[in-house]
């Protein structure tokens, strides 16, 4: 008995053995399909007669789907645009392409909007089918474009084109309609002290090495400090023949690096003021972290942050936080402090604040992973401090969190008021060996968390028990929570000390 696609139920023809067989090891997504006929129609449909070994569908279906009608599998295909392709490449023998080919699926379990680079040519009676997925290769560039501030550009030394990524024209806040600038346009917008590094870079192509300068342009009415890493593309004979670059915008890194280095030239003058001193303090703070005023929302959470610099100290210290809303819904939340004062140890919480945003950018998420980096890049800082840092789920209320040498954060719940159950954890920069267990604490709506540095609750004077007042202040607002909680909060509960800084970060569970 034969069935609809023209050979033997149970039994696979010569040529469907043969093309199983080669489409099997082909890296890369292909399929052979056959055409079904049916009610008199020669094509009413199309039979997956072979496909390549790591061709999975969108559904993580491979070899499994040999045999299977597409209107069965792929049942929104049918009529479409590729559909009616796939008939015409079979009715002339043309070759088509489908360059952006957008499959959606309703089904749940999948990803409801995929995009495809699709090629069909007519072959041994059937269709073969290669396909590119594109959407998840772009999200990755795009994404990692956007965080690292990057953009990629090639240039065709023969024909004079070039190409950019949507970065480049992100960098230059350049229309992507205008196209890549020019190399005259370029040049023009490089500032006329940085054309002897141009020219140096363009020796150094020349000369067979990779090329990697910083130099400044003007782009969009502003001065933008760019890092451009670049190498050549030769042919056998050694003649160039494309130009690859990548591009970072370092503007930011360039001029917190200035300012600090400004603000640090001012806190050496002999002449300066105390009342300028601790002007200069609060102005290097707030580049390094800005403290927002008003408390702030984060997913599931409402956070306020506030720093006060130590009395009688017009040295910096080394106090430091960060709260954030991850791209993935989850939320760090995570105070520090350097040991020291001064400008040695203010630089030493920026490495360590920055890197631990740099970690979590590329998707870290394990507080003892961060700890263990942060340990480790203590040591070769050679400084010590302390840290506690936490990874809040706002759908499961889940915090996960973990300490190196710091105090464990309180948790104020129904008027009562404690720390949280600490795993252990020796500071920064005391063993590279270091390990740091994480608790997984559940919280409740209206819960209370409190991080805090030693200036809130030390002093080196005697003076009654600061840690107790704290948490009776923390009780009697989680006692009545509400909107106001936590503005309430900043002005019952911070006192400058007179030695040492404070940091706090405060944040309430949301219903």
């Amino acid at each position: 008995m034969a069935d609809q696609g023209g050979h033997t139920a149970g039994a696979v023809r010569p040529v469907e053995a043969v093309a199983r067989e080669i489409l099997a090891v082909v890296p890369a997504g292909c399929t052979w399909l056959l055409p079904v006929p049916d009610d008199g129609r020669p094509v009413a449909d199309f039979r997956i007669a072979a496909t390549s070994g790591p061709g999975h569908d969108i559904h993580a279906r491979g070899i499994d789907r040999l045999g299977g009608r597409l209107s069965e599998l792929y049942p929104s295909m049918v009529d479409g645009p590729l559909w009616r392709m796939y008939h015409d490449v079979l009715a002339t023998g043309s070759p088509g392409r489908l360059a952006d080919f957008r499959y959606a699926e309703k089904r749940s379990g999948v990803v409801a909007d995929s995009l495809f680079d699709v090629h069909v040519h007519r072959v041994l009676g059937g269709l073969l089918v290669t396909w590119e997925r594109l959407d998840e290769d772009q999200r990755r560039l795009e994404r990692t474009e956007l965080l690292g501030s990057l953009g990629w550009a090639e240039h065709e030394l023969a024909t004079g084109v070039s190409q950019w990524s949507p970065g480049m024209y992100r960098i230059f806040e350049r229309d992507p309609a205008l196209g890549p600038l020019s190399r005259a346009e370029q040049a023009a917008a490089l500032l006329p002290d940085d054309h002897l590094l141009s020219e140096a870079a363009w020796q150094t192509l020349d000369s067979g090495s990779s090329s990697d300068v910083t130099v400044r342009f003007q782009a969009a009415g502003s001065v933008k400090y760019l890092r451009i890493l670049s190498d050549v593309s030769r042919d056998a004979d050694g003649a160039p023949l494309k130009i690859h670059a990548v591009v970072q915008d370092v503007t930011a890194r360039v001029d917190s690096r200035t300012a600090i280095e400004q603000l640090n030239d001012q806190l050496r003058t002999r002449e300066m003021t105390a009342l300028a001193e601790h002007r200069l303090a609060g102005q290097l703070q707030n580049l390094i972290q800005p403290v927002p005023r008003e408390p702030f929302p984060l997913a599931g959470l409402e956070a306020m942050v506030n720093y006060l610099p130590a009395e009688s100290a017009t040295r910096v210290g080394g106090d430091w936080y960060h709260a954030q809303t991850l791209p993935d819904g989850q939320v760090v939340l995570a105070v520090g402090d350097v040991a020291g004062h001064g400008l040695d140890a203010a630089s030493g919480m920026a490495h360590l604040r920055f890197a631990l945003v740099a970690w979590l950018s590329i998707g870290i998420r394990d507080p003892a992973v961060l700890l263990g980096h942060l340990n480790r890049l203590s040591g070769q800082l050679a400084i010590t401090g302390t840290a506690v840092i936490a990874v809040y789920d706002p759908a499961a209320r889940v915090l996960r969190w973990g300490r190196a040498g710091h105090m464990a954060p309180l948790l104020s719940r129904n008027g009562e008021t404690g720390p949280l159950d600490h795993p252990p954890g020796l500071l920064l920069g005391a063993s590279a060996d270091s390990a740091y267990p994480v608790l997984t604490p559940r919280l409740r709506p209206d819960d209370l968390v409190l991080f805090y540095t030693d200036g809130l609750v030390e002093r080196r004077t005697p003076d009654d028990d600061l840690l107790e007042q704290v948490r009776t202040t923390l009780s009697a607002l989680s006692a009545a929570p509400g909107e106001q909680t936590l503005g309430r909060l900043r002005g019952l509960l911070h006192h400058p000390s007179p030695d040492d800084d404070t940091c706090t970060l405060a944040v309430r569970v949301l219903p």
